[in-house]
């Protein structure tokens, strides 16, 4: 070993020294940058050299390595952190828009509009030929419907902006896909399994981590650099490759649903986490439960007053009236309660096995009562289910039609349609069979549930045709109608109307308080691993600033031992 090895184990010294001060310098620049990992230059001695047969003196230094200050598993825990505490503050979010709707205890709100309905059927009881009271009844009616439309009308939009915030954030997921895949040839071709670049694998997994904050993901790192991204068990990138997402949104008995598919493969993608898993855990849970709920206790008001206002005689005799409710030709010959009648089907509500009595009133008062049994008992003439036996609209239609003095008939829309003979009216008594109601023969309200819940047009233009009892008992049918407030419903499994609302409101307060907890505790939970990954992987500008005295002492040292060997090597020449 000569002077010229000297030599080159000093420039060994320079160039480490001068790549270690390059990472250092690095690290400075990017101490407040985003995502940016911690860079260590790992400094290894070079393979000694065997002089003298026995003895070995080392050639020198060199970076055997740039490593980023990475930790995989409290990466993987930070993302599933991010994950679940994004998830329950969109929960959290949709909850309190969820509450602003409903906006309960303020007066303005279900129960305050249904308490104020009922109130004016107890006011009616106690006036009923007042006719001030009898149109204050009838508006209080088309008060409380339009309020009920409004109130779903607005759960419907904020359920489409769900829908919206979900289309934008799939199809962000999907580019976050197609850069990752990107960077992961990127990478594959920077390193071709040599080293690591730090700044392409940085940017990739800032991306990974912008991703879960939408989607639960998983990754697995390759031997060629790169990263496949699973969601669940479904790979979606696989290498350079990505498979791609995209939202579905299809319509099931009516309802707008959604789904995130893999577009290669068109397979749903189960999301359970992330933003996106957030909106739609919400959408089919709270706010669709909300939906539902405020069409259940729409569906019961309409056929509980409906069922009580079509019996007895208003002050208007009835000589000519519409059911409301419409039946295609097909459906009119099959039987009320047969599942292939998609009109019944389709109800929420809908008649039993039971009858209802026919009431002619001729011009002196003189009363006919005709009793129409209803057979939906599911039983043939044999004994054996089925349906052949079982009453239909035509049904009904003939037997009312064979009452003297009473026509009927089904109108070409699908209505029945009853009228009199000159010189008489007609009203209803004891409907044990729910099928008036159903029908809409004499109703209060129209409409099915909260989507088109409204006034019968007759009773809107002529208040006089409102019900409130009969000869014998004046006020009967008002009294009924403002039990409702305190009466169990066989349809809300005998809770009150009001309170099945309450219980719906009670509920989203319960999830809000809930996904408020929730997400206080996530956030301390993603604060603590953020804190441990800056520890681990964040610059510490003190530590970097050491490393710069170091790395340049060092350099200055590997300067002056090559000036040193210069100097030698001069003396060598003069004595040459």
């Amino acid at each position: 070993m000569g002077l010229t090895s000297s030599l080159l184990i000093g420039q060994s010294a320079l160039n480490a020294s001068q790549i270690a001060l390059q990472v250092t310098g690095n690290n400075l620049a990017n101490a407040a940058t985003p995502g940016y990992h911690r860079q260590s230059a790992l400094l290894s001695a070079l393979r000694s050299e065997q002089i003298n047969g026995s003895s070995f003196v080392g050639r020198g230094v060199q970076v055997s390595d740039i490593r980023r200050a990475l930790d995989p598993a409290l990466q993987a825990r930070m993302r599933s952190a991010v994950s679940d505490e994004r998830r329950a503050l969109v929960g959290q979010n949709m909850l309190l828009q969820l509450e602003s709707l409903t906006n309960e205890l303020t007066g303005i709100d279900v129960s305050s509009e249904l308490t104020k309905f009922f109130n004016t059927f107890s006011d009616l009881a106690n006036n009923p030929n007042a006719s001030v009271t009898q149109a204050a009844v009838v508006e209080q009616g088309v008060t409380l419907s339009g309020f009920f439309r409004g109130l779903r009308s607005d759960m419907i939009e904020q359920r489409a902006q769900v829908d919206d915030q979900i289309l934008q954030q799939v199809n962000r997921a999907d580019e976050l896909l197609t850069q990752i895949a990107t960077l992961n040839t990127a990478i594959i071709n920077a390193e071709q399994g040599q080293g690591s670049d730090g700044t392409l694998r940085d940017q990739r997994d800032s991306m990974v981590l912008e991703l879960a904050t939408m989607i639960d993901v998983t990754t697995v790192e390759q031997p060629s650099g790169a990263v496949n991204v699973l969601i669940g068990s479904q790979p979606i990138i696989d290498g350079g490759n990505s498979r791609g997402l995209e939202a579905n949104f299809k319509s099931v008995n009516g309802e707008l649903t959604v789904e995130v598919l893999v577009t290669q493969t068109q397979e749903v993608v189960r999301i359970d986490s992330g933003s996106i898993g957030g909106l739609l855990a919400n959408r089919s849970g709270a706010v669709q439960q909300s939906i539902d709920d405020l069409d259940e206790i729409t569906s019961s008001l309409i056929f509980e007053v409906n069922r009580l206002h079509a019996l007895g005689r208003p002050a208007s005799p009835i000589t000519d009236l519409t059911g409301t409710l419409r039946i295609p030709l097909a459906d009119q010959t099959r039987s009320l309660n047969d599942p292939t009648n998609q009109t019944l089907a389709d109800l929420p509500y809908g008649p039993t096995n039971g009858s209802f009595q026919v009431v002619i009133t001729d011009e002196n008062g003189n009363r006919t009562t005709t009793t129409i049994n209803i057979d939906l008992d599911g039983i043939d003439n044999t004994g054996a289910p089925g349906f052949a036996d079982d009453t239909t609209l035509a049904d009904i239609q003939a037997a009312l039609n064979g009452i003297t003095n009473l026509n009927a008939q089904i109108t070409p829309g699908g209505e029945l349609r009853l009228f009199t003979d000159a010189g008489f009216d007609i009203s209803f008594e004891e409907d044990s069979s729910g099928v008036l109601a159903t029908l809409g023969v004499n109703s209060y309200f129209s409409g099915t549930d909260a989507t088109d819940i409204g006034i019968r047009d007759a009773l809107r233009n002529d208040a006089t045709l409102l019900v409130v009892g009969s000869p014998e008992r004046s006020n009967f049918t008002a009294l009924a109608i403002a039990g409702l407030r305190d009466a169990g419903v066989d349809s809300l499994g005998g809770d009150k109307i009001t309170d099945r609302w309450l219980k719906s409101v009670e509920r989203v307060a319960v999830q809000t308080s809930s996904a408020l907890t929730r997400a206080e505790a996530l956030q301390t939970v993603r604060q603590s691993l953020e804190a441990q990954n800056a520890a681990v992987s964040g610059v510490s500008i003190d530590e970097e600033s050491i490393n710069l005295i170091m790395f340049q002492q060092q350099y200055q040292g590997a300067a002056r031992f090559i000036s040193v060997v210069d100097e030698l090597t001069q003396v060598l020449f003069t004595l040459v």
